[in-house]
């Protein structure tokens, strides 16, 4: 018999593994405290209830984990996610309820970099446009599009927020010769001219940016940080960029935006509703590139989030506290053995 249970639901829907997979990645640190690892197939809350019920932990995947989920946890000693947003878990009751909620906020800051580069260049060069006229013939279309717009180099870059994948995108950026600015009430100003970025005021950031990149968590204080009024701010060239999280857009400003002219173009990863409805407009726009939520996707990305969060459950299940922890505040108030060599400075806002 198993010393720990580990609760998690079978995937329905788009994940980046398969449903019925060993968890040889997860167990490699699991296995070593006698854990096991339950896939549950239920179909309703009700059901998982019943199922997780007497868990020593959950895997947080294919299944929100509600307030209703976490009340009715009788032996939940944590509860772990394969990302850096939370907002798939109830973190308040989590909070209540002394469960710490641990995250993985570290491993995949360098592709989703990558991936803002890649959506910077392929909408502000008109990729897509370029790609369509080469394909139907139109040979001679694409060098009078392409000057009407500026060179790159000397383009204002805005971050909104200026965690570890903003400053990673701005690593990146800085060898295009773009001037770069961030709006981050929670970031020292320090770590941004470090970074040769240039703090501002949200204002100000939406009306200088040519390009505006979205890196703000989805929380509720973030929530449709982007609304119409502040697309109505931004230059009539300007692109938007949000590779981070669909809910901190309000989608019915920016497809305004983009049909009134407010901006030029958008480069989306994420959606507030995913996948989008295929009747959604800004499906059908020339002027906006979209990629199906992978900005965070890798060979090294799946292997190395799975092991992480076998790392975080064994080491609560053993009784020391996790590496990153969503809700820090539990912490204290539980029998875990604080460990760590260095701060913990990281978690969902890090991002």
């Amino acid at each position: 018999m198993a010393n720990f249970k580990v609760i998690t639901q079978r995937p329905t829907g788009p994940t980046f593994d398969l449903a019925g997979g060993s968890y040889e990645l997860e167990m490699e640190t699991l296995s070593t405290i006698g854990a096991e690892i339950v896939e549950t197939t239920a179909e309703t809350e009700e059901e998982f209830i019943e199922a997780a019920r007497d868990a020593d932990a959950l895997i947080a995947r294919g299944r929100r984990i509600t307030r209703n989920i976490i009340e009715n946890l009788d032996n939940c000693k944590v509860i772990s996610l394969g990302s850096v947003g939370a907002d798939t878990v109830d973190v308040i009751a989590a909070t209540e309820k002394g469960i710490p909620v641990t995250n993985v906020p570290d491993t995949f800051i360098e592709e989703v970099a990558d991936h803002t580069i890649m959506m910077i260049l392929a909408t502000y060069r008109r990729l897509l446009t370029m790609d369509k006229y080469v394909r139907d013939g139109r040979w001679a279309e694409g060098r009078p599009l392409l000057s009407n717009y500026p060179r790159l180099m000397g383009q204002t870059l805005g971050f909104i927020s200026f965690g570890h994948v903003a400053r990673a995108t701005a690593v990146r950026a800085a060898g295009f010769g773009v001037r770069m600015i961030a709006y981050d009430p929670y970031i020292e100003e320090l770590t941004m001219t470090a970074a040769g970025v240039e703090p501002v005021g949200y204002n100000e950031l939406l009306e200088r940016s040519d390009i505006l990149s979205m890196h703000a968590p989805s929380t509720a204080e973030a929530h449709h940080m982007m609304r119409e009024e502040h697309f109505r701010q931004m230059k009539p060239t300007a692109l938007f960029i949000n590779n981070g999280r669909g809910p901190t857009v309000e989608e019915s400003g920016l497809i305004k935006a983009l049909q009134e002219g407010w901006i030029a173009a958008a480069g989306l990863d994420v959606f507030e509703q995913e996948p989008p409805d295929l009747e959604n407009p800004l499906l059908q726009m020339d002027n906006v590139t979209m990629t199906p939520h992978v900005a965070s996707a890798s060979q090294r990305m799946g292997p190395e989030t799975q092991r992480r969060v076998g790392q975080e459950m064994t080491l609560v299940l053993s009784g020391r506290w996790p590496r990153t922890c969503v809700n820090p505040s539990v912490l204290a108030n539980t029998d875990l053995r604080r460990w760590q060599p260095y701060s913990m400075e990281r978690g969902p806002g890090s991002s």
